[in-house]
């Protein structure tokens, strides 16, 4: 029932110290480059929208300049939608849907609602496909008003910045193989617990926010994709990932209590996306494009019920 021994570093047992952050850190190559693949394509939109620079992180030498995008100077009558991506690296598909919405979809929304698009929120995580930022944490665990994850107190401040009001804010990720046969054995070792094996769903779902739920703006959306990928199912137990599936292809999460990406702007309609990469019946244009198509549905979805 646990592998916790297996994972090579740490003592079971016993959480990570400043030493086994360092052997994590060093066990962490870049395999690619946040430069050379998104920076480009956010440069080539200046044409179309405003490029704003909210951050900058340094890790071991290592700059990364952190970007946004909106479409125009805020307009006060419209409300505000906030489309981020990236909050974890490895979840590709997260990345480049924001980018692609941005590259094909996104003017069609002008005049229409203010639009904030962060791509990617974790640089250094992207560029060596992993769930953790350098200090060795989950950004997507991160997001509380005192966060010292140099990446949510970036993005923290960009929306502070750009008051709403928030209509929207949909939060683009994938679940993948690797969760479970790295990423959860790592935080299990990290945390000194023992690690309980659970199951990858086959397919798409939705995390609700349980303090606010919004079971028909989840429903617009997984119509929508599904004209894309496929559903997933729930296990045996009538769950994904250990939560009970509340409807198809969604299941809640507390949003705020977990300091959520999602939980950050209040907004009345949110939403975590999740792509599965790694389904035989997908490919990387359907995750990107099941991306774009929960983007477009939550903003349609949201712009109707205003």
């Amino acid at each position: 029932m646990t592998n916790t021994l297996s994972y090579p570093i740490g003592t079971p047992g016993k959480p990570w110290r400043e030493d086994e952050r360092n052997q994590w850190r060093v066990s962490q190559p870049q395999q690619r480059r946040y430069q050379d693949d998104v920076v480009p394509r956010i440069m080539a939109l200046a044409d179309r929208f405003e490029i704003l620079t909210y951050g900058q992180l340094s890790y071991a030498g290592e700059a990364y300049t952190l970007f946004a995008l909106r479409n125009g100077n805020p307009e006060p009558s419209l409300p505000t939608a906030l489309v981020t991506g990236g909050v974890h690296g490895y979840e590709t598909s997260g990345v480049l849907g924001a980018l692609q919405f941005l590259e094909t979809r996104a003017n069609e929304y002008a005049g229409k609602i203010n639009l904030l698009v962060a791509p990617c929120v974790s640089p250094w995580a992207y560029e060596r496909v992993n769930r953790w930022n350098y200090d060795a944490f989950d950004p997507n665990r991160s997001f509380a008003a005192d966060s010292d994850v140099r990446e949510c107190a970036a993005l923290i401040k960009l929306v502070a910045e750009h008051a709403g009001p928030y209509l929207l804010h949909i939060d683009l990720h994938e679940t993948t193989d690797s969760d479970e046969s790295e990423f959860r054995p790592a935080l299990a070792a990290r945390d000194g617990e023992e690690f309980e094996p659970g199951i990858i769903p086959d397919g798409f779902y939705l995390v609700d926010d349980s303090e606010n739920p919004q079971p028909a703006f989840q429903a617009a959306i997984i119509s929508a994709v599904e004209q894309v990928t496929h559903i997933a199912p729930p296990d045996d137990d009538g769950k994904i990932i250990g939560s009970p599936m509340v409807a198809r292809g969604v299941i809640n999460y507390p949003q705020a209590k977990y300091a959520m990406c999602s939980s950050l702007t209040g907004a009345r309609f949110t939403t975590t996306t999740e792509v599965y990469p790694d389904s035989p019946r997908a490919t990387p244009r359907i995750c990107n494009d099941a991306q774009v198509a929960a983007v477009c549905a939550a903003l349609d979805f949201a712009l109707a019920h205003a």
